[in-house]
C-alpha cells in the first residue's frame, strides 16, 4: 500500500516552518498515542505514521531528500528503528518529545546531585512597646527574642555525634521521585524523606534530629527618630536559623507606642492641653508649657477663648524619612474656678453683674448664639 505524503500527514504546507511541523506532530502524538488509545491498532498505526512523516521532515537533511525524490529519498536516509518497518519508542520516545513541555508542568529535571534540601529558617516578629519620648527623639532598647538556633551538639546535622545523615534509598538523595502515569511522568516530593535527600538514621539526642534548638538571644535595636505606631524595624538574620545549612530569617520588631499623660501626636505635631485661669484668658498673661526638649513661656493675649489653638514651631515630631519637624499645637482651656469662699461667690456675682449693665460687648458670642436660638423657636412656630 502506498504511503501518504508526510506533509498531509502532519496536515502542514511545505513550506511550514520546523516550528509548525513540532506543533503538529505533539498534537496528533498526543492524540494517537498507544497509552491513550489501549488496544487501538488503527489508533496504533497512525501514530506509527506521524512518528515517521516528524522523524523525516524535523531533521532538515532528510526533508531536503524527500522534497526532491519523495519517500524513496527519506528511506535512503533513515537508519535504526525510525524508519520503514521499524518499531517506535512507546512511552519513551513520547516523553523524549514532550519533555520540554511536560517537564515544566509537573517540576520536570528536579534538582541536580545528591546535597541535602536547604531551607530559610523562618521570619519572627516582636512587639515592642516604647514612651513617646523614645519614638520622637529616638532611643537605643535591649530586647530577648524567643528563637531556633543550631544544634551545637550536632552542628546542625540531626545526626548523633559520631554518625552522618544518609542518602535516601528511596531517591537516591534528589528528594524527589518520578511517578509514571500512562504517558505523563510526574515528579514528587519522595515520601521516605521528605524531600530532603537525607536520611537520619540515628537522631542527635540533644534537638531530637531536627538539628534546631529553641534558645533566647538578646539584641540591641536601635529605635530611629520619629518612628510612629505601627512601624517595623527589620533586623537581617536575626530569625530563626536555617534548616541544613539554609540561611537565617529575619526579625521584624513591630513599635507601639504607649499613650502619654500630656502629649498626643498626629503625623508629624504634638498637641496637648493647657489649662488657664479665667483671669489670665480675660486679662493675658505668660504661661509655662512643656515640650519634649523642656519648658517654653507661651503669651496668652487678652480675651482668649477656650480651646484657641497656638502653635510652637519645630516642636513636633521629626520624621523618620528625612524633612522639616512637625509642630506643638497647644490648646488652651479655660479653667473654671471650684471649691469658691462666700466672699469670692460674692465678687463674681457682683462682676456677672457688671457684665449684664455693659451690654452685648462683653459676652459677643453669648449673644449671637442666643439670638439664633430664638430665630430657630420662632421658626418652629
Amino acid at each position: 500500500m502506498s504511503k501518504r505524503d508526510y506533509y498531509e500527514v502532519l496536515g502542514v504546507e511545505k513550506d511550514a516552518s520546523e516550528a509548525d511541523i513540532k506543533k503538529a506532530y505533539r498534537r496528533l502524538a498526543m492524540k494517537y498515542h498507544p497509552d491513550r488509545n489501549p488496544g487501538d491498532e488503527e489508533a496504533e498505526n497512525s501514530f506509527k505514521e506521524v512518528k515517521e512523516a516528524y522523524e523525516a521532515l524535523s531533521d532538515p537533511q532528510k526533508r531536503a531528500a524527500y522534497d526532491q525524490f519523495g519517500h524513496a529519498g527519506a528511506e535512503a536516509g533513515f537508519g535504526g528503528a525510525g524508519g520503514p518497518g521499524g518499531g517506535f519508542g512507546g512511552a519513551e520516545a513520547f516523553s523524549d518529545i514532550f519533555g520540554d513541555v511536560f517537564g515544566d508542568i509537573f517540576g520536570g529535571g528536579g534538582r541536580r546531585g545528591g546535597g541535602r534540601r536547604v531551607f530559610r529558617g523562618a521570619d519572627l516578629r516582636y512587639r515592642l512597646t516604647i514612651d513617646l519620648e523614645q519614638a520622637v527623639q529616638g532611643d537605643t532598647v535591649q530586647i530577648t527574642v524567643p528563637t531556633a538556633r543550631h544544634c551545637d551538639t550536632c552542628d546542625g546535622s540531626g545526626a548523633e555525634p559520631g554518625s552522618q545523615p544518609e542518602t535516601c534509598d528511596t531517591c537516591g538523595g534528589m528528594g524527589q521521585v518520578r511517578m509514571q502515569q500512562g504517558f505523563f511522568s510526574v515528579q514528587q516530593t519522595c515520601p521516605a524523606c521528605g524531600g530532603d535527600g537525607k536520611l537520619v538514621r540515628n537522631p542527635c539526642k540533644a534537638c531530637g534530629g531536627r538539628g534546631r534548638v529553641r534558645d533566647e538571644k538578646k539584641l540591641s535595636v536601635r529605635i530611629p527618630e520619629g518612628v510612629d505606631e505601627g512601624d517595623r524595624i527589620r533586623l537581617s538574620g536575626e530569625g530563626e536559623a536555617g534548616e541544613n545549612g539554609g540561611p537565617p530569617g529575619d526579625l521584624y520588631v513591630e513599635v507601639h507606642v504607649r499613650p502619654h499623660p500630656i502629649f498626643r501626636r498626629e503625623g508629624n505635631d504634638l498637641i496637648c492641653d493647657v489649662p488657664i485661669n479665667f483671669s489670665t484668658a480675660a486679662l493675658g498673661g505668660q504661661v509655662e508649657v512643656p515640650t519634649l526638649d523642656g519648658r517654653v513661656s507661651l503669651k496668652i493675649p487678652a480675651e482668649t477663648q477656650s480651646g484657641k489653638l497656638f502653635r510652637l514651631r519645630g516642636k513636633g515630631v521629626k520624621p523618620v524619612r528625612g524633612g522639616p519637624r512637625g509642630d506643638l499645637m497647644c490648646r488652651v482651656m479655660v479653667e473654671t474656678p471650684v471649691k469658691l469662699s462666700k466672699r469670692q461667690k460674692e465678687l463674681l456675682k457682683e462682676f456677672e453683674q457688671s457684665l449684664e449693665d455693659g451690654g452685648e460687648r462683653h459676652n459677643p458670642r453669648s449673644s449671637s448664639w442666643l439670638d439664633g436660638v430664638k430665630r430657630f423657636f420662632e421658626n418652629l412656630g
